[in-house]
């Protein structure tokens, strides 16, 4: 388990200082923080001013290397527009985003398990092709144009939900919509072909032979040789929930990291942003580690394969 940890951790490095650059460098293509944060009317001397107080006046190299220094001391600066922090404005939005996509997962697991379940049990039945119908669909479906279409029947033509903010559970229900539905879709289509081939496994017929009630065998014996490929999808597609979240937040308001990257984008917050995608690259980071334990607790070949 250390070396297959070991091996992640170091596989991970790469991608993780590719992001470092990127935002850094690709922020900075944005163009000048002065024009949105000084009047129209500003001298050259209020310009030069500006960009020394803020780091702008050095070269770029000479600004990413500042910029390396204020990492290793878990410096990340402070908001152009608020002169907060931006760790700390960062750290305020972010728990937003995790319990959006949080309570996304785990609907999203949870009906898709029982639905997939069912849908293999019968293979080929009515509920089956139902299932396999209403799955397919959900997997295609565009989250920006089911988040538009939500807003405009359920709360601009019914009046039955806020069209944004996060106060109240109606203020949760079409964004937590949103970013289930293609995740439940992918899961049911998974979870079915697991069920189907775990059914099927000699080990199956040998507990029904000793008398094991079919609930037992289909979501205890089953299930459970299934779950291994459901969590590494499941696993990829709680990262993609986070990126995700970008869209629906901006739609619906939501006041979580994907709302903060689009406005600090638009406002040229170079170290809100920098904080904001460094800080979500970290989760992801993290969720690959958490995603790769679940994988070798549930199959023994992964923990022999990772200590070989």
């Amino acid at each position: 388990m250390v070396r297959l940890l070991r091996r992640r951790i170091t596989s991970s490095a790469l991608p993780l200082l590719v992001v470092i650059l990127g935002v850094f460098f690709l922020a900075r293509l944005t163009g000048d923080p002065a024009n949105l944060y000084l009047p129209l009317s500003a001298t050259d001397e209020m310009r030069e001013a500006f960009a020394a107080r803020h780091g702008f006046d050095q070269p770029v190299l000479v600004q990413f290397g500042d910029y390396l220094v204020q990492l290793a001391h878990l410096d990340f600066g402070e908001s152009l527009r608020t002169t907060q922090p931006a760790a700390e404005a960062v750290l305020q939005a972010f728990p937003a985003t995790l319990q959006l996509a949080g309570v996304t997962m785990v609907l999203a697991v949870a009906g898709a398990v029982v639905v997939g379940s069912l849908a293999a049990y019968r293979p080929n039945s009515p509920a089956d092709r139902i299932a396999g119908f209403l799955s397919s669909t959900a997997a295609s479906m565009p989250d920006f144009w089911f988040a538009i279409m939500g807003v405009l029947v359920f709360a601009v033509t019914l009046g039955w939900l806020p069209t944004s903010g996060s106060l109240g559970p109606a203020a949760w229900v079409l964004p937590v919509a949103t970013l289930l539905i293609r995740p439940f879709g992918v899961l049911v289509q998974v979870v079915r072909a697991a069920m189907v081939s775990a059914l099927s496994a000699p080990y199956v017929k040998v507990a029904r032979s000793k008398g094991a009630g079919e609930a037992r065998v289909v979501f205890a014996h089953a299930l459970r040789n299934a779950a291994a490929p459901a969590l590494t999808v499941a696993g990829d597609l709680s990262i993609g929930l986070v990126n995700g979240a970008v869209v629906v937040e901006t739609i619906f308001g939501w006041p979580g990291i994907g709302k903060l990257m689009i406005d600090s984008i638009l406002q040229r917050d170079f170290a809100l942003l920098q904080a904001a995608v460094l800080l979500t690259a970290v989760t992801i980071f993290l969720l690959n580690i958490l995603i790769d334990i679940g994988y070798a607790l549930l199959d023994a070949r992964v923990r022999q394969g990772a200590t070989a």
